[in-house]
């Protein structure tokens, strides 16, 4: 089986209450879609989760968010337009979470970060963090639309031609499935659910956020 779960934000324990109830084999394909960081309670714990989680379950994949981007890029420049946009985007929760010093941020969460991946593909299926810029082929997609689109995919047909796109990034009242896009963060972080999509039933697993 493959199962997709959508943004986290530091959600902790609702990371691991979905995780308990989706329950997930050893042989089964776990996709994390991006945005593990920022806003929510405990970014530090739940990196170490899923970095505990993928030691075990040897099928997880990390799909890069734009929140992963911004605490990369800040930590690369320490420039003050860099630490603007990660600010105004819920850095100092994560900061929090690591003694309100970048400096003590582990090097296994740094490689982490580093090594999200931009999409990923599954058949007919890409999974990727914000979505892609219609009407552009997989091989000419820009990173900056990948991790940060939004309304401009949202909206539009069949935005990548022979694909369905799984995301996440814009959040909604409840998943949207539809043939061309699945959208699967559900506001975990501002009280909605964290979800997760079986892939092969579109069966959809919930854990209400109470942060």
């Amino acid at each position: 089986m493959i199962y997709a779960i959508g943004d986290i934000h530091g959600c902790l324990d609702s990371l691991k209450q979905l995780i308990e109830k989706v329950n997930p084999t050893l042989e089964d394909k776990v996709i994390f879609i991006g945005d593990y960081i920022d806003r929510g309670p405990d970014s530090r714990g739940v990196v170490e989760f899923i970095l505990r989680f993928s030691a075990t379950h040897k099928n997880t994949i990390f799909i890069k968010g734009n929140h992963e981007w911004m605490i990369e890029r800040f930590y690369k420049t320490r420039s003050r337009e860099d630490w603007d946009l990660w600010e105004y985007n819920g850095a100092r929760k994560t900061l929090e979470s690591y003694g309100n010093n970048i400096e003590n941020i582990p090097k296994a969460h740094l490689n982490f970060f580093e090594k999200t991946k931009l999409y990923h593909v599954e058949e007919k299926y890409l999974f990727v963090h914000g979505g892609v810029k219609p009407g552009i082929n997989l091989s000419d997609q820009k990173a900056e639309d990948m991790l940060w689109i939004r309304e401009e995919f949202i909206y539009s047909e069949n935005p990548l031609k022979g694909y369905t796109v799984v995301f996440g990034h814009t959040p909604m009242d409840k998943p949207l499935i539809e043939s061309d896009k699945i959208g699967i963060d559900t506001g975990c972080v501002y009280g909605g659910n964290l979800t997760c999509l079986r892939l092969e039933d579109k069966k959809i697993f919930q854990v209400r956020c109470k942060n």
